[in-house]
């Protein structure tokens, strides 16, 4: 990883609208193959080369949830951070991933509730200028007032 913003917590306090936090990974073929065995989703689509460059991918790609877990990688270890608690999340793919690609994964706020300590992030996933993936999450934010 590369280009990646500290660590740690950000409290409900302290969220403002606009907010927004990343991270850069390059996927390669070993997290595909750990992705694969961890999930037993074993798609030649990703494993395969030879299968994959008959699909309308040419060529493998790596999982849509291995990109949107960076995303969970930002919400938990970025924005709002170490013990936030994922409430929903919605995903849109819009082009693939491939091996070797550096993936952007960037969480932007969009609402806060600071009465249910509920906050809305955009989530957005990007190989250079093209959009690969899309969606918003609801989070439970840490608070002060609970530690």
């Amino acid at each position: 990883m590369l280009d990646n913003m500290p660590r740690g917590t950000i409290c409900i306090e302290d969220i403002e609208i606009g907010m927004s936090r990343h991270l850069s990974k390059v996927v390669t073929d070993r997290d595909i193959e750990l992705f694969a065995e961890v999930s037993t989703d074993r798609n030649p689509v990703h494993l395969d080369e030879q299968y994959a460059q008959d699909t309308i991918f040419e060529g493998r790609i790596a999982h849509g949830m291995l990109t949107a877990g960076l995303i969970s990688a930002v919400i938990g270890e970025q924005l709002p951070g170490h013990g936030t608690v994922y409430l929903g999340q919605s995903l849109r793919f819009m082009a693939p991933v491939r091996p070797g690609d550096m993936v952007r994964a960037e969480v932007t706020v969009t609402a806060i509730d600071h009465a249910k300590r509920r906050v809305t992030l955009e989530t957005l996933a990007s190989v250079g200028k093209t959009v690969v993936l899309k969606g918003e999450a609801l989070v439970l934010a840490p608070s002060r007032k609970f530690d």
